[in-house]
């Protein structure tokens, strides 16, 4: 045994027979390698990207201390504890600082982010003053240095910020963009190839013969990859012929970093699939303890990692979400956990559930009163891709768990706001 064979068998309570979900995830993670390559980008088209630098603040943010809110920047040492009158002796506004020295007895006028003037250590709020007259009248009960805030308090010149393999979102584009950086290095996209295979498929566009289906699995597999920012390659369908199968995996893998097949992992199936992906390069077959998704390939074809995924719809997605999409959030060079997050509701309905494997039911999850709950989303089997349309989250029923009793809690996986 050598590469990731060698590596899989390693691992402890490892059975390709009956593999457990966690143990499945822990393989797989082992094997994997993110890319290294990276470019250079405007700060706008960092979007969903992986950071491949550290960010170090060449700046304090803010740059100064400033003010937090409307009022009058005062001397605490002048407040006393009844009113106290005090002198304006001017103004500071947001990007125009006050030029002289707050005295004893004095006070200025300033505005939410202005430099606070010298001499001032506190913040009044204008809701609280009376001011008429040059004279600004403070009512006891403040506090020092409230409605402050001070140099570097944000972000400190010299300490790193963010490192490499965080995810640039929204806020991180902003947070580099307040040190005035407008270029940051990302890792290259991941590149993603993925096909359909088997003599009953059809593309959209074609006639249905007898015993033909569309092919729906490489859309579902297309908005799933999109949704991670991955650059995309659909090779289509390619038939159970040797010939035409050889010929899309070495395409695959010499464009890609990552291939996704969907069909001919089962145990039985009368295909090319499962002996092509030996041949080609090194492939492990899984029956792993869980439901639907059971039967799943992985493996290594040259330097693309392989992930042969079952033919049914249903499973298609289920396996994807459990196993594909975080491999590839870390091949792209993410850090941290990835992992979708798990919820807590009520089963509102009884569960049919066996021991010994973990079961993805489709779901729904709603608010009832107070209450979060989830029911099922009727019919379960692994080709009714009408269960996944119709649910909002998946129903994680643990391997050790029998059947639910309604009212008893289980975990969920939300489908919005997957990534």
């Amino acid at each position: 045994m050598s590469g990731i064979v060698q590596i899989v068998h390693a691992i402890e309570g490892y059975d390709p027979d009956a593999l457990h979900v966690e143990k499945a995830r822990t393989a797989i993670r082992a094997c994997l390698v993110p890319v290294a390559e990276s470019e250079r980008l405007p700060v706008r088209e960092a979007l969903g990207r992986v950071l491949a630098e550290d960010i170090v603040p060449a700046i304090d943010v803010p740059g100064h201390d400033n003010t937090a809110m409307d009022g009058y920047a005062v001397r605490f040492a002048d407040l006393q504890s009844g009113d106290t009158v005090l002198a304006e002796i001017g103004a500071a506004l947001a990007g125009k600082a006050f030029g002289g020295r707050v005295g004893s007895g004095q006070c200025v006028r300033v505005t939410t982010g202005a430099v606070m003037p010298a001499g001032a250590d506190t913040v009044v709020v204008q809701e609280v003053v009376k001011a008429q007259g040059g004279k600004v009248t403070i009512p006891p009960g403040q506090k020092a240095g409230q409605h402050l805030r001070y140099a570097g308090e944000d972000l400190k010149k010299g300490e790193p910020v963010l490192m490499p393999g965080q995810l640039l979102r929204p806020a991180e584009l902003g947070l580099i963009a307040s040190l005035g950086i407008g270029e940051v290095r990302v890792r290259r996209k991941l590149r993603v190839a993925f096909f359909s295979t088997g003599d009953e498929l059809v593309s959209i566009g074609a006639a249905l013969k007898q015993g033909e289906v569309y092919d729906s699995n490489r859309y579902t597999l297309h908005g799933m990859l999109s949704r991670l920012g991955v650059e995309i390659h659909d090779l289509g369908v390619v038939r159970d012929d040797p010939a035409q199968l050889e010929a899309a995996f070495r395409k695959a893998s010499e464009r890609a970093d990552a291939i996704i097949t969907t069909g001919g992992v089962s145990v039985g199936e009368a295909d090319f699939v499962k002996p092509m992906m030996a041949k080609l390069g090194e492939a492990l077959f899984w029956r792993i303890a869980m439901r639907p998704g059971r039967p799943m390939a992985f493996g290594r074809i040259g330097h693309a990692f392989l992930f042969g995924l079952p033919g049914n719809p249903v499973a298609v997605m289920v396996t994807f979400y459990q196993f594909v999409r975080e491999a590839l959030m870390f091949l792209s060079g993410r850090t941290g956990d990835c992992a979708l997050p798990m919820l807590k509701a009520a089963a509102a309905e009884p569960l049919r559930k066996v021991a010994g494997r973990t079961e993805y039911q489709r779901g729904i999850l709603y608010r009832d009163g107070a209450e979060w709950k989830v029911k099922t989303t009727g019919q379960q089997g692994s080709g009714v891709l009408r269960s996944m349309s119709e649910a909002n989250c998946f129903i994680v029923l643990e391997h050790e768990r029998g059947r639910v009793a309604a009212g008893e809690p289980v975990q969920v996986q939300q489908f919005e706001g997957l990534a």
